[in-house]
């Protein structure tokens, strides 16, 4: 079922130094490029999405943005030449002790942009149970120049994320040899700080219902785990496991 990110209003300062009331539906779905300082709904977009494969030794405790950018640069350049003329969008999800849980690749764009909607951000953290998320992007023209459009991006993810409970703690704007960090600058403490995409009225209402909604979600894939532990502990075949508690065969084999 999709999840339903409802902000109808976006405040912020344009290209020209010039402020602007931007009005997004309901059905908002965000793209975010270079040369076009906001985010914009794209109706018809289909956020295609794929699990990055780690080395145990990739999935570390993360304790600053090198740490990040070290895994990030390896999984930018397992890419082909071409493929790496895109830009793609990846969430990082963390543990409570920022041990790296998955990466998430979630968009897959053009050289200068790339689509990547809120509810897919959040989802692979509701299904891992991540408590914190780490944000990151590539600039295929090797400039890892932050731009007015990543930061309205990360607002709006860092304000959806306080209302889920999961964390936004940084968003990395990557090349194939270096990167900038938006909490290494400072930004993060700033948007933590801006009125922007501050939810108020019946779009509150509807996001607090999404956040209960998400929160049973966690409890109920809580409650899987635990059952399907209880079964795989007295020797249940996997199949039935699968069938008793509706995790997926993989899930299951890494208990």
């Amino acid at each position: 079922m999709a999840l339903t990110i409802v902000i109808s209003k976006i405040v912020k300062w344009g290209h020209t130094g010039t402020p602007k009331d931007y009005l997004v539906p309901q059905w908002a779905y965000f793209c975010f490029s270079r040369g076009h300082g906001l985010p914009f709904p794209d109706p018809n977009y289909k956020t295609p999405t794929m699990n990055v494969r780690l080395t145990k030794e990739q999935k570390i405790k993360v304790l600053n943005s090198v740490d990040i950018y070290a895994i990030m640069q390896q999984v930018l350049l397992r890419e082909n030449k071409i493929r790496r003329n895109q830009e793609h969008f990846w969430v990082v999800g963390l543990n409570h002790n920022n041990k790296i849980l998955f990466v998430e690749l979630i968009g897959l764009g053009a050289s200068n942009r790339v689509n990547a909607d809120p509810p897919d951000v959040f989802r692979m953290a509701i299904y891992k149970l991540a408590s914190k998320l780490i944000l990151v992007h590539n600039h295929p023209s090797g400039s890892h120049e932050v731009t007015d459009a990543d930061i309205t991006f990360t607002d709006h993810m860092l304000k959806v994320g306080k209302l889920i409970k999961v964390e936004v703690l940084d968003h990395l704007v990557i090349t194939e040899t270096n990167y900038t960090s938006f909490a290494d600058q400072g930004v993060m403490d700033e948007l933590q700080k801006s009125g922007l995409f501050e939810i108020m009225g019946p779009e509150k209402q509807e996001l607090e219902q999404f956040k209960i909604d998400t929160e049973k979600k966690r409890a109920e894939k809580e409650k899987a785990l635990d059952i399907a532990k209880k079964l795989k502990a007295q020797g249940v075949n996997n199949e039935i496991i699968k069938k008793a508690t509706g995790l997926s065969l993989k899930e299951i084999g890494g208990i």
